[in-house]
C-alpha cells in the first residue's frame, strides 16, 4: 500500500484515506509530503497546506506574522487518527509561523513550532518558516550512479568528522555559510585525501553548546548557515568533489523546551509520561516513545528525508547504546523493567531493527553507522541474523584501549601491551570505524597530541604513531577537525580551529601524515578490502613485550595485495630488529612516520629492504630493520617487472 500522490492546490483533506492508515501503523515512508507547511495555491489564492498530528488537543490554530499571530483566524480542522489540517490564504514561502494549541481541558498551551518544519528562524528564534520541501537543481548524478560501489564494506573509508560552526569562522567571528563552507571546507577535506565528510548534527536545535546533538527541528537544516537549498548546494558541491557526505542523526532524544515536542498537545504525545522512561537523567532531555507508531513514523520519515531530499549518503546514528537499555545511566528503582522482567528496551530494538530494513531497502547504497559503547552483539549484522541491521559500528574500545595504552609513560608500555592488542580478539565480530572523534577531545580531556607523554618531540611521534596504528589496524577511520593539524587546546564549539599552527613544521608534519595515510588507505586494497574477513589482519608478532614492538600482515582479496607494519611504542631506535614477511625479494617502505616530512628524524631503511632465507615469526624470509622510536613502517613487497 502507498500513499495517494499530493495536489496542493486542490480542495480537500490534506491526507487521504491511505495516509491516515499508513501513519496510524507507522509506515508512511514519504510522510514529511504530507505533513508540515507546503505552499500552493487555491482557486487562485497564494497560501500553504498546514497538518500537524495532535490527537489529544480541542483546538489548533496556526498563527503567524501573516495573522498578527491571531489563533482565531485560521483555525485547522481535526481529520480521523488525530492530524489538524487545513488551507491558510496568505500564509506564502518565508512567513514565519507556530501552532497554538488548547489541550484537551480548554487550557491555552505555549506556541508550538511545527514538527515537520522544513526551514526554521535563526536561533534564538524558535518560529518554523514556511518553505516547503526543498528544490534543487542537483548536479551530482555521476556521484549518485556509483555511491554504492564506494560505500561497500570493502570500499576506503575515512571520514573527516566537522562541526561547521566552528572549523573556521570568517571576519569578527561570524560563521561560515554552507556555500562559504562549500568553497573552503570540501577542498580541503578532498585535498587530505579523505573520502567522506561526516558532519555534526545540522538539523535545526535551539542550543548552540549542545553541537547539534539535541535537536527540534528533525527536517529542517540550522538557519546557522544559511536557507536549506544552500545546504543543498553544500551537498551537492562536496558530491561534485569525489566526496561522500554523512550526519549525524539523533532518535535518542529531544530537549524540553516548551515551543518544540514537550507536552505537545497537553499530553505526553512524542515522550514517555513516567520520567524512568521518557527523561535522560545525564542530559535533561525526554526519550521518544518507540512503542507508540506515530513517533516511529516521525522518527524514521526524519531518516529518509535527509536520504531522499538532501542526497547524504548516511547517517550516524547517536547514542545508540542509551537507547537499547532501559536502566541506562540509572540506579535500581529508577527504571521499569521490560515485559520480561530485563533492562532491554525492546520497543527501541524494534525500531532500530526496522529504520535499518527500511533504509537499506530504499537505498541500498547508503551507510547508517551506530554509535553504540557496549558489548550488544551484532550490531552490524543483518536483522535476518538477529541483528540490529546497521552497517557499521563504532569500535569505541579500540579507540579508549589505544588512547589509554599511547597516554602511558614510554617505559611502562611493556607491561600493559594487552591494551593495545585486545581489540584484536573481536574485531571481526562487527564491521567496525574506528572513530577518534569530537567526544575524545573536550570536557577536559585535552587534545591528542597533549593526551601524549613525554617531551614535546616526543609528544609528536606519539601523535604521528597513533595515527599509523589506527590505519595499521582494520576497520574505517574517522578523524575530528584538528586532529589533523596536531591542535595544542581542546575543541572549543565557540571558535574556529587554530589554523595559525601551520606556520611550524611538527604541525605541518602531522597534516602531511594524515594526508599519506588517507591515500594510502585509499591506495592500498590490503588496507581496506578485509578489514572484517578472515585473513584481512594478521599478528605477526604481538608478543614483542621487551621491545614494545608490534608487527602486522595485512591482506587483500589477490593474495599479492599485503602489506605489513610494524609499529614502535617506545622512544628508543631498534636496530638489526628482525622481521619475518611472507615473500622475497625487496621490500619497499610505503611509509615510515618518522620521515622528516612528518617531523620525524629520519631514522629508517633507506626506503628499501632485501628480504633474506632466514625463517621468523613463521615466515621463510624475514628482514633486518632499523625500527626509528615511536614510530611505524609500512612495507610493501615489490612485484617482479
Amino acid at each position: 500500500m502507498s500513499a495517494e500522490p499530493v495536489k496542493c492546490g486542490e480542495p480537500g483533506p490534506v491526507l487521504g484515506p491511505v495516509d491516515r492508515h499508513l501513519f496510524a501503523e507507522g509506515t508512511h515512508l514519504r510522510l514529511y509530503e504530507r505533513m508540515g507547511a507546503h505552499p500552493c495555491a487555491r482557486d487562485g489564492t497564494e497560501g500553504s497546506t498546514f497538518a500537524v498530528w495532535a490527537p489529544n488537543a480541542r483546538r489548533v490554530s496556526v498563527v503567524g506574522d501573516f495573522n498578527g499571530w491571531d489563533g482565531r483566524r485560521h483555525r485547522l480542522d481535526p481529520s480521523p487518527g488525530g492530524v489538524w489540517e487545513g488551507f491558510v490564504a496568505g500564509a506564502v514561502r518565508g512567513c514565519c509561523y507556530k501552532y497554538e494549541l488548547e489541550d484537551a481541558a480548554g487550557r491555552l498551551l505555549p506556541l508550538k513550532a511545527d514538527p515537520f518544519a522544513f526551514a526554521m528562524e535563526h536561533p534564538p528564534g524558535s518560529a518554523a518558516l514556511v518553505h516547503g520541501l526543498p528544490e534543487f537543481a542537483w548536479g551530482d548524478q555521476a556521484w549518485m550512479a556509483e555511491r554504492g560501489r564506494r560505500n561497500r564494506h570493502d570500499a576506503p573509508l575515512s571520514a573527516y568528522e566537522v562541526h561547521l560552526g566552528s572549523w573556521m569562522r570568517g571576519e569578527g567571528g561570524r560563521f561560515l555559510s554552507y556555500r562559504e563552507l562549500a568553497e573552503r571546507l570540501l577542498p580541503y577535506v578532498k585535498d587530505l585525501g579523505f573520502t567522506h565528510l561526516q558532519l555534526l548534527p545540522v538539523m535545526e536545535h535551539p542550543y548552540y553548546g549542545s553541537w547539534g546533538y539535541q535537536p527540534l527541528g528533525l527536517f529542517a537544516p540550522t538557519a546557522r548557515y544559511g536557507p536549506p537549498e544552500d545546504f543543498a548546494f553544500f551537498v551537492d558541491a562536496a558530491h561534485r568533489l569525489g566526496l561522500g557526505v554523512i550526519l549525524d542523526w539523533v532518535p535518542a532524544h529531544f530537549p524540553a523546551d516548551d515551543w518544540g515536542l514537550a507536552r505537545f498537545d497537553g499530553t505526553c504525545l512524542f515522550e514517555h509520561e513516567d520520567p524512568r522512561q521518557g527523561r535522560h537523567p545525564d542530559w535533561g532531555t525526554l526519550i521518544y516513545n518507540y512503542g507508540r507508531p506515530e513517533v516511529r513514523n516521525f522518527l524514521l520519515a526524519s531518516a529518509l528525508f535527509w536520504l531522499d531530499r538532501y542526497h547524504v549518503d548516511g547517517l550516524r546514528v547517536d547514542a545508540v547504546a542509551s537507547m537499547l537499555y532501559l536502566d541506562y545511566s540509572r540506579r535500581d528503582g529508577e527504571w521499569i523493567p521490560n515485559r520480561h522482567g530485563g533492562r532491554e528496551n525492546l520497543e527501541a530494538v524494534d525500531f532500530l531493527r526496522r529504520l535499518n530494513e527500511t533504509v537499506y531497502a530504499r537505498f541500498p547504497e547508503a551507510l547508517t553507522i551506530a554509535e553504540e559503547s557496549t558489548a550488544w552483539p551484532m550490531v552490524s549484522r543483518p536483522t535476518s541474523l538477529g541483528g540490529l541491521g546497521f552497517g557499521f559500528k563504532w569500535d569505541m574500545g579500540w579507540m579508549h584501549d589505544s588512547l589509554r595504552y599511547l597516554a602511558r609513560p614510554m617505559v611502562h608500555r611493556r607491561w600493559h601491551q594487552d591494551e593495545i592488542t585486545f581489540g584484536m580478539q573481536y574485531h571481526r565480530s562487527e564491521n567496525f570505524v574506528l572513530a577518534l572523534s569530537h567526544d575524545e577531545v573536550v570536557h577536559g580531556k585535552r587534545s591528542l597530541l597533549w593526551r601524549m607523554p613525554g617531551s614535546r618531540w616526543e609528544q609528536f611521534a606519539n601523535l604521528r604513531l597513533l595515527l599509523a596504528w589506527m590505519h595499521v589496524h582494520g576497520g574505517k577511520k574517522l578523524l575530528f577537525m584538528g586532529g589533523e593539524l596536531a591542535q595544542d587546546h581542546e575543541w572549543a564549539h565557540g571558535r574556529g580551529l587554530d589554523w595559525h599552527l601551520l606556520e611550524h613544521a611538527p604541525h605541518r608534519g602531522v597534516q602531511a601524515l594524515v594526508r599519506d595515510l588517507n591515500r594510502l588507505h585509499a591506495a592500498e586494497p590490503a588496507l581496506h578490502e578485509k578489514d572484517a574477513e578472515e585473513g584481512g589482519f594478521r599478528w605477526l608478532d604481538c608478543g614483542d613485550r621487551r621491545n614494545c614492538v608490534l608487527s602486522v600482515l595485512r591482506e587483500g582479496r589477490d593474495p599479492s595485495d599485503r602489506l605489513v607494519a610494524v609499529v614502535n611504542f617506545t622512544a628508543q631506535t631498534h636496530a638489526d630488529y628482525r622481521l619475518g614477511v611472507p615473500a622475497p625479494g625487496s621490500w619497499t617502505e610505503r611509509l615510515n612516520t618518522d620521515a622528516e616530512a612528518y617531523g620525524g628524524q629520519g631514522v629508517g631503511n633507506l626506503g628499501r629492504v632485501e628480504a633474506a632465507p632466514v625463517p621468523h615469526h613463521g615466515c621463510p624470509w624475514s628482514l633486518d630493520l632499523v625500527l626509528p622510536p615511536l614510530a611505524a613502517l609500512l612495507l610493501k613487497p615489490r612485484r617482479p617487472a
